[in-house]
């Protein structure tokens, strides 16, 4: 079956700023222009809002993959910056199994430490993900806690 290809009505670039531009079909400029997926952590691929600076949508974008290829790149560029956030691989070190603590951790990003204030700032998202969210408000996943080391499993499970 043959996909129709997609009706784009906008056109989408940066301005001098570096900040991203939508202007409809219309001649309508919108500055300040941010993407956002509905569900970032469990469905990151089924579809994006771009959004004024204001939060009033402006397109509804069923798959990325759909646009243009220059369309696609400036939107992953915005996503990159917006959705920061470091996949723990290992737990090297705890200071404390009482919170706030600190944590040394590997991550896809590098090594780095993160502030935990309290257990309510570690969520399941499926039975094998967790979201453990620092005291700087940066998001850290850990997508398949089977994955992690015996040690890290043995932190983490002080905490859960």
């Amino acid at each position: 079956m043959e996909t129709l290809p997609i009706n784009i009505d906008f056109k989408l670039n940066r301005n001098l700023a570096g900040r991203l531009q939508l202007t409809s079909n219309d001649g309508t400029v919108h500055e300040g222009v941010y993407p956002a997926r509905p569900f970032p952590i469990a469905a990151p691929g089924e579809g994006l809002s771009l959004l004024s600076k204001v939060g009033h949508e402006l397109a509804w974008i069923t798959r990325l993959a759909d646009l243009p290829i220059e369309f696609q790149k400036l939107i992953e560029e915005e996503l990159a910056q917006r959705e920061f956030m470091p996949v723990i691989h290992r737990i090297n070190h705890v200071s404390s199994f009482a919170t706030p603590s600190t944590w040394d951790v590997e991550t896809d990003k590098g090594s780095t430490q993160l502030i935990l204030k309290g257990e309510d700032q570690i969520w399941r998202l499926t039975h094998t993900s967790l979201l453990i969210t620092d005291s700087h408000g940066v998001n850290f996943i850990i997508r398949e806690l089977d994955q992690l080391d015996k040690s890290s499993r043995k932190l983490l499970g002080r905490f859960l």
